[in-house]
């Protein structure tokens, strides 16, 4: 459809405010989004509908609209409802740009706009989806706590007999519906194989839907976002782990297009939730960079505690006093390829940190993630829980964290990518922050310097060994390990003797003989013979504690 079709259409309420000479563009669908850069979520061709929440100062019109035409689309619709009339600066940034604009008065819904759109453009499918975009239309229209993307999935449930379910990357489940009475819930596991399955489909670049038989059944996923046909090759790894996905209990692998065409157009629906949910967080992130530009900047106690007090209300509703505070460090990393890791490593973190158990209809995000280079830092709060000490019961742990979202996450990074994260300890005012966010960032290098795409550590790991390890120099550890387990390894090879499993099972027995002997399955005297070839071959006493301490670390540091 073109858009002067829009225009002669009195029931949408558009009044054009400049761009009538290409009122001829032809609209190929329509995107709802206050976002100050949609532009992963446009593909070109798009009427995009915006309430204009992104414009803080007049300056901000010339780079949205900036990203708007690099990306295509058709023409822009802003609503009157928020600040009245539309800016003038924003019908002069796309009088230069040439694109379209329009004003949409108050008393029509953005929501009334996409569902005549989604019928032209695509009235073959008119049957099913417009059902799909009327139970949408009614829920945007009843406001926020309307049912997002559940009201949606409940028509697929109950109109098409499909079970399906919003996962995040992670494998969170966001929204799900069932057909009444069938069939279980998914299980923690299966969400995380199905998160896992999607990231390495889209990190292969296989074509949507994806499908996976597990002894569950069989499983249909499709991306969210604003195509529903998977982002420009390019940007997948800025995107992968961050996006969401539908899964659908039914094998789409003989759909007709009509139906497919219709589960990709729920999945435009739903990325418009995911807008909201990200515009939601707007707040939170810049309270969270503003504290860590005043703890790197040395600000004083009393400046950062100031802003702490005016984050705890945002952070936790009701809660009355100042938290306990946690911090979260997390660092995304990319072989081969200049790929800004700090925003994925932030949406990663509002993703993983999130808090499932929270009361209302949704998750509540409980942490402010700020974003530096390619670092990630989150302020976690936590409530003052009398009798167990500082935020006892809901101290974030480095081992717990990547518990459930481990597999996912591994494969959509990848054999090029890499998560690492660490963890401080609570702490009680501003004064601790800036140790805290310290020790959290030592904490990450700890775990960096272990094996493994994905990676956690905690403040406790800071009191032993392991803190020094990861900052020894490569030609120091090489030339200590090579001191002393050379030779072993050289007479393992010709004798496999087996001296190097021997030194570290008597190391792990404390030295002593018996304890080792039997983890062995030894005889005392032969293994008494092989700690003695050890010690003649390197020259060392395994009956000093400083040598025992020497061996311990050189293989500590293989």
């Amino acid at each position: 459809m073109r858009l002067r079709a829009l225009l002669e259409t009195d029931a949408l309420g558009l009044r054009l405010l400049g761009g009538e000479e290409e009122l001829d563009r032809t609209v190929r669908g329509v995107m709802t989004t206050d976002l100050r850069d949609p532009s992963r979520y446009l593909s070109g061709g798009e009427l995009v509908l915006t309430g204009l929440a992104w414009r803080r100062e007049p300056a901000d019109s010339e780079r949205f609209v900036r990203i708007l035409t690099a990306a295509g689309v058709a023409g822009l619709a802003a609503g009157e409802a928020e600040l009245g009339a539309v800016p003038e600066d924003l019908v002069l940034a796309c009088v230069r740009h040439g694109l379209p604009l329009f004003s949409v008065v108050e008393d029509v819904a953005f929501a009334s706009i996409t569902e005549h759109v989604v019928r032209q453009v695509s009235s073959e499918r008119a049957g099913d989806l417009a059902a799909v975009v009327d139970r949408h239309r009614r829920l945007m229209t009843s406001g926020p706590a309307g049912g997002g993307p559940e009201v949606v999935l409940d028509l697929l449930g109950t109109d098409l007999d499909l079970r399906a379910w919003v996962l995040s990357a992670a494998g969170r489940q966001i929204a799900g519906s069932a057909v009444a009475g069938e069939g279980p819930a998914l299980t923690g596991a299966l969400r995380a194989r199905l998160a896992g399955e999607h990231l390495a489909a889209v990190r292969a670049g296989r074509t949507p839907p994806y499908r996976l038989t597990t002894g569950a059944g069989t499983y249909s996923l499709f991306p969210v976002h604003n195509s529903g046909r998977g982002a420009p090759a390019g940007e997948v790894r800025e995107t992968v782990l961050s996006d969401w996905l539908l899964a659908v209990e039914a094998d789409a692998g003989d759909w007709p297009a009509e139906r497919l065409d219709l589960l990709y157009g729920v999945t435009q629906l739903i990325a418009v939730e995911r807008d909201r949910r990200d515009a939601a967080r707007t707040v939170r992130r810049r309270l969270a960079q503003e504290v860590l530009e005043l703890v790197q900047t040395g600000a004083p106690p009393a400046e950062v505690a100031a802003r702490l007090r005016v984050a705890a209300p945002v952070l936790l509703p009701g809660l009355g006093s100042a938290p306990h505070w946690q911090v979260v460090v997390a660092r995304v990393e990319w072989a081969g390829a200049e790929v800004p890791g700090g925003p994925v490593a932030r949406a990663l973190l509002e993703e993983i940190l999130v808090d499932p158990a929270a009361p209302g209809p949704e998750p509540s995000d409980r942490i402010a993630v700020a974003h530096t280079g390619d670092e990630a830092v989150a302020l976690v709060p936590l409530p003052a829980l009398a009798g167990d000490g500082p935020g006892a019961d809901a101290t974030v742990h480095a081992d717990a964290l990547l518990a459930a979202v481990c597999e996912p996450l591994a494969r959509g990074l990848a054999d090029d990518g890499r998560l690492t994260i660490g963890v401080s300890a609570a702490v009680l005012s501003a004064e601790g922050l800036r140790g805290a966010v310290e020790e959290a960032r030592h904490a990450r290098r700890v775990a960096a310097a272990r094996p493994g795409t994905v990676c956690a550590a905690g403040h406790q790991e800071l009191a032993s060994h392991v803190l020094l390890l990861p900052f020894v120099p490569d030609d120091v550890r090489r030339a200590f390990t090579a001191r002393l387990l050379d030779p072993l390894r050289e007479y393992d090879r010709r004798h496999r003797a087996e001296l190097i499993p021997t030194l570290e099972a008597f190391l792990a027995a404390d030295g002593s003989w018996t304890r080792c002997a039997a983890r062995l399955h030894l005889h005392v005297n032969t293994l008494r013979y092989r700690v003695g070839r050890i010690e003649q071959l390197t020259g060392r006493d395994l009956s000093r504690l400083e040598d025992k301490l020497d061996f311990f670390l050189a293989l500590r540091l293989t």
